[in-house]
């Protein structure tokens, strides 16, 4: 072999392994994800199969970052500009309330959020066909369908006179909440009903929520759409069950552990098609072109053996009407 070719030949063998190195520390997509609560919401399992589904595994082509804001408002900005500092490719937010924070912090980076109540009320996007800004994502109708739920408690339950409304204050912003207030005041109004309103600021009032409940004599309880509340849904069944409160509740998370009834959209879904957002997006699309997804289909859960257990006879009008029944 002459010298000339063997140094060519060395030269691009040593450039085989750069060459490798080079690949392996290509920078991987960023994903950040903002989180109200200490870990993860219930219903996110469905953005991180939804990745998986559509190819995206972390470490191996997609980075990760997690900030948890421990339900503590105060914290959501702080936590919005560390990842903007981060530099993600894209800012994925579960529920409306971090989403404001986030919507502060950049109006550059795209946002996709998760779960929104009411997003044109909550000024995150300009209409849902047509979000106009950096912003996109799912909404599971919440405040549209109290009337619906009071309704149903109504129907499922004899006798039922006063109700309790569960309800965060901090969930959304000030004219969604105030929207939610009126429509549940509303609502029992037009039932008959009386209404006792219960706010839990944090998930330490949610026991004394309880106690205030019983002590005022409630018939049973509904809970508003939250975040925080759907967070703390394992605990407030227990709670529910300890104070022998029958509930209405927004997500069917709450009646598989152990809870009467629920009336809503799948959350799991809706996170679901977070994941086609970040991948449209990460694919070039900008998000004040990707129209925010209602859902498409409610269902009426019911646990017949907490029925039971609280001594209730559902109608049987009620029982065909339900989508599922848990016995």
């Amino acid at each position: 072999m002459r010298r000339r070719d063997f140094i060519t030949l060395a030269g691009v063998v040593a450039a085989w392994p750069l060459s490798a190195n080079a690949q392996q520390t290509r920078k991987l997509p960023l994903i950040g994800i903002l989180n109200p609560g200490s870990n993860d919401v219930p219903g996110a399992v469905g953005f991180y199969e939804g990745l998986r589904d559509l190819g995206y595994i972390e470490g191996a082509n997609i980075a990760i970052e997690r900030r948890y804001g421990g339900w503590n408002t105060d914290r959501f900005t702080e936590l919005a500009l560390d990842l903007v500092r981060l530099k993600v490719d894209v800012i994925v937010v579960m529920s409306t309330s971090p989403a404001r924070a986030a919507k502060q912090a950049t109006s550059m980076i795209p946002i996709v959020v998760g779960g929104m109540a009411d997003p044109v009320g909550d000024e995150l996007v300009v209409s849902l066909a047509r979000p106009g800004g950096n912003i996109t994502g799912t909404t599971f109708i919440g405040p549209e369908l109290i009337a619906k739920r009071l309704g149903l408690l109504k129907d499922a339950i004899s006798g039922v006179s006063r109700v309790a409304a569960l309800w965060h204050p901090a969930a959304y912003g000030r004219r969604t909440t105030e929207g939610m207030l009126s429509e549940t005041k509303a609502a029992t109004n037009a039932l008959g009903l009386q209404l006792q309103m219960v706010p839990a600021l944090s998930p330490a009032d949610l026991e004394g929520a309880f106690f205030t409940m019983t002590r005022e004599h409630a018939d049973a309880v509904i809970l508003l759409p939250s975040p925080m509340l759907y967070g703390e849904h394992k605990r407030i069944v227990e709670l529910a069950a300890k104070s022998r409160l029958p509930a209405m509740y927004a997500a069917r998370e709450f009646v598989e552990d152990g809870g009467l009834m629920s009336y809503g959209a799948s959350l799991p879904n809706l996170f679901r098609r977070v994941a086609a957002y970040v991948d449209k997006i990460l694919k070039g699309a900008s998000p004040a072109d990707l129209p925010v997804e209602q859902p498409t289909q409610l269902e009426l859960v019911l646990n017949l053996k907490t029925a039971n257990e609280l001594g209730l006879v559902i109608p049987r009008e009620f029982l065909l009407f339900a989508d599922e029944i848990i016995e």
